[in-house]
């Protein structure tokens, strides 16, 4: 009687967990189609298109929202790092782009991350 029990428990066990492993699934064949179609259909399209111009400056535009949001409204431990300290550092980042235009994300990022990272050592 014990082990039909026990058998009746590692069915009951192995059903529960099989709708997680459908939703695994699906959702991943669900991914790779829509990763498929866009390799497929990805030489067809023009960069420069109107879209495409327009999509490049939405994604500008919420980077330097998201960008101003970090400076001004801060959470967590940078919310501790006074507003004109977060502000010198970004002018400085810039300042740094605007330097060397050939070169000018990394080492603004780097200059940026690193000024930061003293501040709240000190």
């Amino acid at each position: 009687m014990e082990a039909i029990s026990a058998n009746l428990n590692s069915a009951f066990a192995i059903q529960q967990g099989m709708w997680e492993w459908l939703a695994l699934i699906a959702a991943s064949i669900g991914t790779y189609v829509c990763r498929a179609l866009g390799v497929m259909l990805s030489g067809r399209v023009s960069q420069d298109s109107e879209f495409f111009r327009w999509l490049s400056a939405v994604t500008y535009a919420m980077v330097a929202a998201l960008t101003i949001r970090l400076i001004f409204l801060p959470v967590g431990m940078l919310s501790t790092v006074p507003l004109y300290l977060r502000l010198i550092i970004c002018a400085i980042a810039v300042g740094v782009m605007l330097i060397n235009p050939s070169r000018r994300l990394v080492p603004a990022l780097l200059i940026g991350t690193l000024l930061m990272v003293a501040v709240g050592i000190v």
